[in-house]
């Protein structure tokens, strides 16, 4: 039996890996370690499923709206950092749900989340030559599962009435 710290905690996050014309859309956004690409991607929030949670980070990434046709994969991984004083980091393990789909529409007078610097559109070799800008090592295994065309079907996944304002479970 493994014993794990009492500060471990795992933190659901969603992402869009779209693709266009053999380009990839990321975003470079600030981190703690300095600029950073990553696919559209963000926590999950209380009270919405994976899928609104991936609409939702894409829209406010990108300023594009996005309909998920596939899931991609069910990742996990921990920080390339371990933190500082000034943000511990604590032992944190990732759970990505990576989706694909369609990009739709631009609002252009939205602004973009805090922290999103732009949008940029890149090819798998242009990401597979900086694996030092990436924010997570996630971002180049959700690109490698979508060129060697894995897709599962979204019905796989289920949210209760319960996480989106229905009844409680007991």
């Amino acid at each position: 039996m493994c014993i794990m710290s009492h500060d471990w905690k795992a933190s659901v996050t969603v992402a869009a890996v779209i693709e266009r014309g053999g380009r990839f859309l990321l975003v470079e956004e600030e981190t703690p370690d300095g600029l950073r690409l990553n696919q559209p991607a963000g926590h999950l929030d209380p009270g919405e499923s994976l899928i609104h949670a991936v609409i939702r980070e894409t829209l406010e990434e990108t300023a594009h709206t996005f309909e998920p046709r596939a899931l991609l994969g069910c990742y996990m991984a921990r920080p390339h950092s371990a933190g500082t004083a000034a943000r511990p980091g604590g032992d944190i393990t990732y759970v990505r749900f990576a989706f694909t789909g369609e990009l739709g529409a631009l609002d252009a007078g939205r602004q973009l989340d805090v922290g999103i610097v732009r949008t940029v559109w890149m090819s798998a070799d242009e990401i597979r030559a900086c694996p030092e800008r990436h924010r997570t090592p996630l971002l180049l295994a959700c690109i490698e599962d979508y060129l060697a065309g894995k897709r599962f079907a979204l019905d796989a996944l289920y949210t209760h009435p319960s996480v989106v304002g229905g009844g409680v479970l007991s």
